[in-house]
């Protein structure tokens, strides 16, 4: 009749300041990289916005002036121009993204580091999974 129970104690395990100093820097790249991920699906929707821009333009007549948007101003130019312009946003939006996407990568890495350093230490009494909410 007596069942067993078996009683998971949490360990006490002292928290240093070089620990805690791990803890902050595994919160502040985790925020970090939720940051970036945002910015870069921003830049995927404006990138996306640019090719079918050009897509639309390739439908034109040679003879109309496209007006193209810089800063505040919009700027009539030729078909050709107008194509050319925004060949070289895409360009240039398509480096910001693979620069943001590399920053990812190598904040990852020290995400695994980390990781590594503080469940050797604190084994499952610390929980550093991102909540999927």
């Amino acid at each position: 009749m007596a069942a067993t129970m078996k009683k998971t104690v949490a360990e006490d395990v002292n928290v240093t300041f070089e620990d805690q100093q791990k803890i902050n820097i595994f919160a502040r790249n985790t925020s970090r990289i939720t940051e970036l991920k945002d910015e870069i699906e921003l830049k995927k929707k404006e990138l996306q916005n640019l090719e079918d821009a050009c897509d639309d333009i390739l439908m034109l007549e040679d003879s109309l002036l496209i007006p193209y948007q810089i800063g505040d101003v919009f700027i009539s130019h030729s078909q050709e121009e107008t194509q050319d312009m925004l060949e070289a946003a895409k360009k240039g939006l398509q480096d910001e993204i693979d620069s943001l996407q590399s920053s990812v990568e190598s904040i990852q890495q020290v995400l695994g580091d980390l990781k590594v350093q503080l469940y050797a230490k604190f084994g499952n009494n610390i929980n550093l999974e991102a909540d999927d909410s």
